[in-house]
């Protein structure tokens, strides 16, 4: 593990327990956990948290966490998860593989599987497999993305080594201060490369940061999405490189900038719920999959 992966693990782990110290699960969510969707018995569990006062099947929002595809898991995201579930959803929240343990495309397999798991098992949990969504941030978001691309353009899906569900396409998508063009976020700094070089096991190539590049395989079929990014967010850039492929490709999508220089507002500021602009982000996002569910 490069020394940037052991500072940003130490880091931000100090930084999500202060986040989330006293937080506890709403008197109204229901939870299920330590579901096993995978053959590993650590990183193949998923939740799934839904309101006890809501019956019938649901609409999904599979979240993906962030992290730098070297940290994070479904402990450090239950409760922005199921914040989201009172909301009026079925939340899958899911554990998956971590570089550099478990290098390209581990992550991507798992996030795969608990696709697959959640259409597998809707009826057990009521889920509405016509109303799935993703919802990510940072890695988590560039993930979901990259996803999104293999579920609308099965050339680019072959060029992985996983099967994506078939006729399975996201109703909608969210992407929270993602990376979208890896070109991009190699020149970015020294700790995102080494971050990178974690992912995959050694500097990326240009042909592996071409495959990885969501703004490079957008087609029409695309999902409508909504991209947040933030004033102080170190990747505030990179959707300067996503929004014109939307557009040109006649993608619904809508964009949202919080903070100013007054006020700013870091990167996944939106994960902090005591605070009341983080509310209002999160709001407005599940309205936004609101509008779209059929």
């Amino acid at each position: 593990m490069s020394l940037t992966a052991a500072v940003f693990r130490l880091t931000a782990s100090r930084n999500d327990r202060k986040r989330d110290e006293g937080l506890t699960t709403p008197e109204e969510i229901l939870r299920f956990d330590n579901i096993s969707y995978g053959p590993d018995p650590w990183w193949h569990l998923l939740d799934i948290y839904r309101p006890k006062a809501s019956e019938g099947k649901l609409p999904v929002i599979i979240d993906v966490h962030g992290g730098g595809w070297v940290y994070g898991d479904k402990n450090l995201y239950s409760h922005y998860c199921m914040d989201l579930a009172r909301r009026g959803f079925a939340v899958v929240n899911f554990n998956y593989r971590l570089a550099p343990r478990h290098r390209f495309p581990a992550g991507f397999e798992d996030m795969n599987r608990a696709v697959h798991f959640t259409l597998d098992h809707a009826e057990e949990y009521g889920l509405d497999t016509r109303n799935v969504f993703l919802v990510g941030d940072s890695a988590g978001a560039h993930m979901a993305a990259v996803y999104t691309c293999m579920c609308v353009n099965r050339e680019y899906a072959e060029k992985f080594s996983f099967s994506v569900p078939e006729d399975f396409v996201p109703r909608a998508a969210v992407f929270n201060c993602g990376i979208y063009d890896m070109g991009v976020a190699m020149l970015l700094g020294k700790g995102t490369r080494d971050l990178t070089r974690d992912l995959m096991g050694h500097t990326m190539t240009d042909e592996e940061m071409e495959l990885l590049s969501p703004a490079r395989h957008v087609s029409g079929d695309f999902p409508p999405c909504h991209v947040m990014t933030a004033s102080d967010d170190f990747l505030r850039t990179q959707p300067e490189y996503f929004l014109p492929v939307l557009e040109q490709q006649g993608i619904e999508h809508t964009y949202k900038l919080w903070g100013s220089k007054k006020e700013p507002l870091m990167h996944v500021f939106h994960l902090d719920l005591r605070k009341s602009v983080s509310r209002q982000c999160n709001d407005e996002e599940m309205e936004f999959l609101k509008k779209h569910i059929r």
